[in-house]
Order: structure tokens, then C-alpha cells, then sequence
């Protein structure tokens, strides 16, 4: 388990902190809710909030729709270690398997189940994985998916975490990998490991898309570090 859990609410109504209010009571770990009003898609902003609340040394990152692998928070403390933030991926379960899996709250399927995409990202061979990591060097924007992140938080303080100037969907979690790499902080290999379930849903509004990626080229152009719209607003 980890040492707290952390909700990071983009504007969620009362049935989700009803909700939330359960975990606190049933959980062996400590429970935060952080909210903040519905004012439009605003995930940098409330996963600022959320990290500057967290009291560990290190953070894992996850979103909501997600089925987590039981060695998932194991496979992330592992593959920790300092000088490097961790990006992984996710399995892709198709809209009939996930409505299924929501309906009837079924826990157990496997790679072979009608439905899941992606095979791959599935595979569990973690000791594999940091065989391949000793001689393998990630770099590169590719393959980042913010659902399945980790950090120390110091690095994350040291570059303001996520730049609250990227508003709407989409390449906040990019734009905040470039910084960290112009830290000088690099990339843990981490395929075989950390693994996700995907839930399908409908697409978010991607009219910020272009917006957002030329504040992810002035970071590449400008060598940016540091953000000045960030987390230290809630520190």
C-alpha cells in the first residue's frame, strides 16, 4: 500500500465525495480529497494541488479510469531511484469489456479476454525488465502517458510542476517531461512492469490541442526548467 492516497477532483459532484468519504472510512491508509470547482478541463492545475498536498518523498500518478495490476504500486517503488522520473504505458480495453467489467465489478480477466487491446503492455516480467533497463536508455517524448507516472516530488518542485498555462486536453504531462529533462532528470526504462487497464470512454474536447502544443515547443525551443504558472502556489 502506499503511504496515502490522494483524489485529485477537477470539479466532481457531491455523489463522488460520498464516495470518497467511504474509502476514508475502510482504507488502512489516509485518504485526501482535493477539489476544486468544475471551471473547464484543468488537470495541471488540480494535480498541482493534489502533489503539493502529498507529504511522502516520492508520487505515483494514475487517473481514474483505470484497473490497476496487483504488483502495480510494488513494480513503481522497485524501478524508483534518484535522477529519474518514470513514464509507463497502458492496456486498451475495448467499450463492450469495460462496460462489462464496470457492471458486473469483476476484478479478474486476462490478456486473452475479448477486448483488450495492446497485448504487449500486459506482459508482467518485471525482472526482465530491469535486466533490459541496465543496457536500455529511455528518451524521448514517445509513449507518455500521464495515467502511469512517477516522481520524487523535489524534482518536481524544482521545475513548478505542471504548467496550469496548458488548459484544456491534452501534452500537459508532455510539456512537463521536457522540463524535467532540461533538469537533467532522465527516463526509467519501464516496459514489463507498472501495468494498467485501460477503461474505454468517449474522447475529451481536443479544441485546446493546438494552443497547448506551442507552449510545449517553446519549452523544447527555450530550454525551459521551470514553469511560472505552477505548484508552488500551493506549497
Amino acid at each position: 500500500m502506499p503511504s496515502e492516497i490522494i483524489i485529485a477532483d477537477d470539479g466532481s459532484t457531491d455523489e463522488t465525495l460520498k464516495l470518497v468519504q467511504s474509502f476514508q472510512q475502510k482504507l488502512p491508509v489516509p485518504v485526501k480529497h482535493i477539489w476544486q470547482p468544475d471551471e473547464g478541463f484543468q488537470l495541471g492545475k488540480i494535480r498541482n494541488k493534489a502533489m503539493a498536498a502529498a507529504t511522502g518523498d516520492y508520487l505515483v500518478q494514475i487517473d481514474g479510469d483505470l484497473i490497476l495490476h496487483p504488483h502495480f504500486m510494488r513494480d513503481h517503488v522497485l524501478a524508483a531511484r534518484p535522477g529519474y522520473f518514470i513514464g509507463g504505458s497502458r492496456v486498451l480495453l475495448d467499450e463492450t469489456l469495460s462496460q462489462e467489467l464496470l457492471r458486473h465489478q469483476r476484478k479478474h480477466f486476462s490478456l486473452f479476454t475479448k477486448g483488450v487491446k495492446n497485448h504487449f503492455n500486459g506482459i508482467h516480467l518485471p525482472s526482465l525488465a530491469r535486466t533490459i533497463g541496465v543496457f536500455k536508455k529511455e528518451k524521448g517524448l514517445y509513449n507518455l502517458r500521464g495515467c502511469n507516472m512517477s516522481f520524487w516530488k523535489k524534482d518536481i518542485v524544482a521545475v513548478n510542476g505542471y504548467n496550469e498555462e496548458i488548459y484544456g486536453w491534452g501534452r500537459e504531462d508532455t510539456e512537463l517531461v521536457i522540463r524535467l529533462y532540461n533538469t537533467g532528470i532522465k527516463r526509467v526504462f519501464f516496459k514489463l512492469q507498472g501495468i494498467v487497464y485501460h477503461l474505454y470512454h468517449k474522447e475529451y474536447d481536443r479544441s485546446k490541442l493546438l494552443q497547448n502544443d506551442e507552449l510545449v515547443q517553446q519549452a523544447i525551443a527555450g530550454k525551459k526548467a521551470y514553469c511560472t504558472k505552477g505548484i508552488d502556489q500551493y506549497l
